[in-house]
């Protein structure tokens, strides 16, 4: 399989949410109008509550097995450590380049969070299509097991991002919303005016400041002279938020915890992902829904046909916050660039190497297209449900758009990239 047909092999799934993204511009260009801010805050909510938790169900109660579930026992391992792998160095970032407070909880998601469902469905059955992938002759076969890896690998995704970067997204949305209020005086303000309003300029003595799109400090902060220096110019944010994590006592916090767990458990995308895990795993159960002879075959049809929608909807919200995102976007280019290399350099070389150690003491079957999946997991360009919490909770979503611009672009060059190492390392 040449390195030209394996371009345009991975590219092609690139290229599609590319364009659906400038179909979402366009439609929210002062050009067309049609995707205004409510608009675009409406649909998000019905991808949430509807077309995410159905593409969820539908995928893991026709999908996953008993049987597979013992098989591919390392997988749900294998997302966690993309996780906990990426969190961590998206962590270690924010520690060195100090960006807002309410941003790093949306830097640590982008550098966590992998594309972990709708990029695998394309590509795994398309690398089978090929003539000369290492995956064996048969490619019936391959399409087969490529989807119901990537199908499980989707499901899994979708429980970690609805839960734990859920709570990222949630956490830095109420961050930014509670240095806002008037509840909580602070000497500086985010970086960022608030989405809805739509302004990007201070009014400072009756002239207009603009913000450095260089500057992740407050334009407030910038403007004031007892502000010069950057350590006093960070200062009161910090103070700030030392004022809202302080804010009650223990019980108080330990109540606000489990309310958080049990909000982020009862999420639609999280009850749809259990829900479609029992039915799956169920015998009876699965027979009831899933099948050409099933009774309860119409429920799952129906959902299916909803979930269908989750992927263009996403994308085109995705493009229509790139419209405010190019103007408005404070976000420092190094902050982009660390996130690139942490998803497309760091990750997929640590990617390699635990599927090696896994594969070396036994951990996982006899099947290099499992393990190119799951090397593929480290990767993936960030999920695009990241785009959807910043939109629900109302934080940084132009900063989202930027980075999806980049990441997805770069991805074009690096998924190639990778999937040539990796089949050649397998094959």
């Amino acid at each position: 399989m040449g390195f030209l047909s394996l371009l345009l092999v991975a590219s092609m799934p690139i290229v599609q949410v590319l364009l659906i993204g400038v179909i979402g511009a366009f439609l929210a260009s002062g050009y067309s109008k049609i995707l205004t801010s409510s608009a675009l805050r409406d649909m998000n909510k019905v991808v949430f509550t509807v077309f995410t938790p159905s593409l969820m169900f539908a995928s893991l109660a026709k999908t996953v097995t008993l049987s597979d579930v013992i098989s591919w026992w390392f997988m749900p391992v294998n997302i966690g450590i993309t996780f906990i792998v990426g969190g961590t160095l998206g962590w270690i970032a924010c520690k060195i380049l100090k960006p807002p407070q309410h941003f790093r909880g949306m830097i640590i998601a982008f550098c966590s969070a992998g594309n972990l469902g709708n990029l695998l469905l394309i590509i795994v059955p398309a690398v089978c299509d090929e003539d000369g992938n290492p995956f064996g002759k048969d490619r019936s076969l391959c399409r087969s097991r490529g989807l119901s890896y990537s199908s499980l690998s989707m499901a899994l995704g979708g429980l970690f991002i609805w839960t734990h970067t859920y709570s990222l997204m949630q956490k830095a949305g109420k961050m930014y919303h509670k240095m806002q209020s008037k509840s909580i005086q602070c000497p500086a303000d985010s970086d960022e005016e608030h989405p809805a309003q739509g302004d990007d300029q201070v009014k400072v003595d009756g002239e207009t400041a603009y913000a450095d799109e260089e500057s992740a400090l407050p334009v407030s902060a910038k403007l004031a002279p007892e502000h010069n220096e950057e350590n006093q110019m960070e200062a009161p944010l910090l103070t700030c938020e030392r004022e809202i994590a302080n804010k009650g006592g223990f019980w108080t916090n330990l109540k606000e915890t489990v309310h958080q767990v049990v909000e982020e458990l009862m999420a639609p995308p999280t009850v749809s992902a259990i829900l479609g895990f029992v039915v799956g795993l169920v015998p009876w159960l699965k027979s009831l829904v899933i099948g050409d002879g099933a009774p309860l075959r119409v429920i799952q049809e129906s959902l299916q046909l909803m979930g269908n929608g989750t992927i263009p909807c996403i994308t085109l919200i995705l493009g229509g916050n790139l419209t405010q995102g190019l103007r408005k976007s404070v976000l420092k280019r190094t902050v982009i660039i660390t996130i690139v290399c942490i998803r497309y350099v760091i990750l997929p070389l640590i990617g390699m190497a635990v599927v090696h150690a896994a594969y070396g003491v036994g951990f996982l079957p006899h099947d290099p297209l499992y393990r190119y999946v799951l090397m593929m997991q480290f990767a993936l360009p960030p999920a695009m449900n990241i785009g959807t919490m910043a939109q629900l909770f109302d934080v940084g979503q132009e900063e989202c758009s930027v980075i999806f611009l980049w990441t997805y672009l770069i991805a074009a060059i690096a998924l190639t990239t990778w999937s040539t190492i990796f089949m050649s390392i397998l094959s």
